[in-house]
């Protein structure tokens, strides 16, 4: 595999797009003759709260011979729901050194708009090296409402198109799965996604459930951190990410969350074949939904 591929952004962006569908919250499913204020209502019900956060990200292990030498930068994440949909926006922007090639910065911006009854998405993301765009996603995915599946097609690039097996599921749908099986005290969530993310069509993700997490003071001392958003309960998540036409029992890579009920994840530690980088909480604030007419 040719070094940008295996050592760019699109590793993390891709991996971290399932991290930001997790802050998302979830994806409430509401019946198709509900409406947004149904969805609303379960959404203070399940005490998940819209927020917009920043994160630090830096290299904190490399593989012997790995020609990553640093990876440092930042995302920014917010999430709320609009009258009709939850919205998603992350923007990332990191510096990759290497050891025999110069440094490259690199951004991306990364959108969801996932309908509340979780059966429609539309999804874009644009990706630039040194101010340059190189690559761009977009386009709209539908799953069936009895779980039997769906596809998702690409207006770019043309012509890709996938179909999502039955059962499969979007980002904060999975998350709402995730949150369910945490309530219940299981320890295993394993389910299909699509993102959306990039153009290489669905995943599998296994999670394992860990140990309740009551420390936060790295994080509640911060100035630019709102304490009320910390006090909701939090487990150890580690995640594992197979795609979905491989039967290897080894993972592409995996994350370890402290995810907090309410939709925030105040740090994350994301294990690839040769480096690991952390991602941690610099700030967090709550967002205001949109006020919407009543029918």
């Amino acid at each position: 595999m040719e070094v940008f591929k295996l050592f760019s952004p699109r590793i993390i962006f891709r991996k971290t797009a399932y991290f930001c569908a997790l802050l998302c919250a979830a994806a409430l499913f509401v019946s198709l003759s509900g409406g947004a204020q149904e969805a609303d209502n379960r959404a203070s019900a399940a005490g998940l709260a819209p927020h917009k956060a920043l994160y630090e990200i830096k290299l904190v292990g490399a593989k012997s011979g790995s020609q990553i030498v640093n990876i440092s930068g930042q995302m920014f994440y917010d999430w709320k729901p609009s009258c009709e949909a939850w919205i998603s926006n992350h923007r990332f922007d990191l510096l990759y050194e290497y050891a025999d090639s110069p440094a490259m910065r690199l951004k991306s911006d990364f959108s969801t708009y996932e309908a509340f009854d979780g059966t429609d998405m539309h999804f874009t993301s644009q990706r630039k090296r040194d101010g340059q765009l190189f690559e761009e996603v977009r386009g709209h995915a539908m799953l069936n409402a009895d779980a039997g599946g769906g596809n998702a097609e690409y207006s770019i690039p043309e012509g890709v198109k996938y179909d999502i097996p039955p059962g499969g599921v979007f980002p904060m749908g999975h998350t709402l799965g995730l949150l369910e099986q945490i309530k219940k005290n299981a320890k295993f969530y394993n389910a299909t996604i699509f993102d959306g993310s990039d153009n290489e069509g669905p995943i599998n993700i296994n999670a394992f459930i860990g140990k309740p997490v009551d420390r936060f003071a790295d994080v509640k001392n911060m100035e630019n951190v709102d304490k009320a958003l910390l006090d909701s309960p939090a487990r150890e998540v580690q995640l594992a990410f197979f795609p979905l036409d491989n039967d290897s029992a080894t993972s592409d890579y995996e994350m370890d969350l402290v995810f907090h009920e309410n939709g925030v994840i105040s740090s994350m530690l994301v294990r690839y074949e040769d480096f690991t980088v952390t991602q941690t909480l610099k700030a967090l604030e709550p967002l205001e939904a949109e006020q919407c007419a009543q029918e």
